[in-house]
């Protein structure tokens, strides 16, 4: 059975690696989209639950496109947030952003009443977040390698999301962790709800990185996890 698949990201942050048309022309994080949308469709029968791009939702207004985003999210079962450098607005709250309010509603169990007239009340998604590169094709932004205790580690600067999508990482219960000489902290295992991944990584393994984002979901029980933003 296909997974229900919801995308959340900034349609217009256009600081991302060139990855379709023209070496001159400008990309977004949308083209991002429009390409895992091809790659979820290739990979098996998952159904892409977000809008197409040639759907013209700038003449509703913002109370009726998030009526429209509540249907989608609601109708689906995995969230996939993909996170970009120009994504969060920094000189606008959270609360006024639409990416915060996505991922909240992915999270919440939402009760609607079916044709019946019967509750039926959603799952909180699965989730993923995908890292896309920078116009450098770099991911530095966002997360890098560094020597770190024995064995090393990787770095995600969770301080520059959205605090919703920051709290539901490093958030499991039963932490497994060892502290550096340098004073950094290694999480080992599947430490968070949300787990971040390269783009080229995640196109290469889609399969089994959604797999995992089920299995999460599964045990969701073992995390803190945040559903206001």
């Amino acid at each position: 059975m296909g997974r229900k698949i919801f995308i959340s990201y900034k349609y217009a942050d256009n600081d991302v690696n060139h990855i379709v048309g023209e070496w001159y022309e400008n990309n977004t994080v949308r083209d991002y989209v429009d390409k895992l949308e091809e790659y979820l469709k290739d990979k098996s029968d998952n159904i892409y639950k977000g809008e197409s791009d040639d759907e013209d939702l700038s003449k509703l207004s913002e109370d009726t496109i998030w009526e429209k985003l509540k249907d989608r999210i609601y109708d689906s079962t995995l969230t996939i947030v993909m996170i970009s450098k120009n994504m969060r607005e920094f000189y606008k709250v959270d609360k006024n952003q639409w990416i915060p309010w996505e991922i909240s509603y992915s999270l919440k169990e939402v009760s609607r009443k079916n044709s019946s007239g019967n509750s039926v009340t959603s799952k909180t998604n699965a989730m993923i977040a995908i890292i896309v590169p920078d116009l450098n094709n770099s991911y530095e932004y966002y997360t890098y390698n560094k020597n770190c205790c024995d064995s090393g580690c990787r770095v995600l600067k969770t301080n520059t999301l959205f605090d919703i999508l920051k709290n539901n990482m490093f958030n499991i219960k039963d932490t497994d962790t060892k502290d550096c000489s340098d004073g950094s902290k290694i999480y080992y295992g599947n430490s968070s709800y949300i787990n971040s991944v390269k783009w080229d990584d995640f196109i290469n393994d889609i399969e089994s990185y959604i797999d995992s984002a089920y299995e999460l979901q599964d045990n969701m029980d073992k995390y803190k996890i945040v559903k206001e933003v």
